[in-house]
């Protein structure tokens, strides 16, 4: 599995486009937080807050996670190399394992530069230090496990197709619908809203960003990356009869 885990982080590092989703992450929280002029400037809003930041952070992952894990299992069907690791001494759990951590820890290092947001709040505040640390570490771990989430589901979309845009759309699609997909279903359906939005990704997500870590919050993202990395294993298995 380290093996695996190791390989996909080469092969993502090893090209331009892997550079190039991280930044483009970067800038647009960027532009958002410091520059552009918006509701959600830190700046202009006045209050040491990265409220900003954890409201935009699961949009930008919509596209961010699906680039990741676009050609994690797409582009090997296609080569043919699947086969080739499918035959190897390795079960299928460990392959879908090591593809799915390597995933997740792009997503965090795309997170690690914006502590300095962190820092800078920490001495923008008034006095010096007056921020909301609860609320500010409670969003950085849902939005964690919201981007692991993301992550299960684009590796499923991966093994379900040889095409890297087409696994790229249905992970984005995928991803939409669980952010905030049941949260429409809920508006049309008001006899069923509390169990529907307590279904989709938002509602644990909001819920962890006020500083307040939930257990059933946790188990939700647990599950909802399990079924999908299950789902995935599955497929492989499908495939290899």
């Amino acid at each position: 599995m380290f093996t695996i885990f190791k390989k996909e982080l080469h092969a993502f590092f090893s090209s331009i486009t892997g550079y190039l989703v991280i930044v483009v992450f970067l800038l647009a929280n960027a532009w958002f937080l410091w520059i552009g002029k918006s509701a959600l400037n830190i700046l202009d809003g006045g209050f040491a807050s990265l409220a900003g930041l954890f409201e935009m952070a699961p949009w930008l992952f919509l596209f961010l996670l699906p680039a990741i894990t676009m050609r994690t299992l797409a582009d090997e069907q296609r080569s043919g190399a699947l086969e080739l690791l499918l035959a190897q001494p390795i079960t299928e759990r460990r392959l879908i394992m090591g593809k799915y951590l390597a995933a997740v820890s792009v997503a965090g290092l795309s997170l690690l530069p914006t502590l300095v947001y962190v820092a800078s709040l920490y001495y923008l505040g008034h006095p010096a230090g007056n921020i909301d640390a609860g609320g500010i570490w409670g969003s950085y771990i849902g939005l964690l496990l919201l981007a692991a989430g993301y992550a299960a589901i684009g590796l499923f979309a991966s093994s379900l197709t040889d095409s890297q845009v087409i696994a790229f759309l249905l992970a984005a699609a995928a991803c939409f619908f669980f952010y905030i997909g049941f949260d429409g279903l809920a508006a049309l359906l008001p006899a069923a809203d509390r169990f529907l939005v307590a279904l989709g990704v938002d509602e644990h997500y909001r819920s962890m960003s006020r500083g307040v870590i939930d257990l059933r919050d946790v188990l939700y993202f647990i599950s909802l990356i399990t079924i999908f990395l299950e789902a995935a294993r599955l497929k492989l298995l499908w495939r290899k009869k």
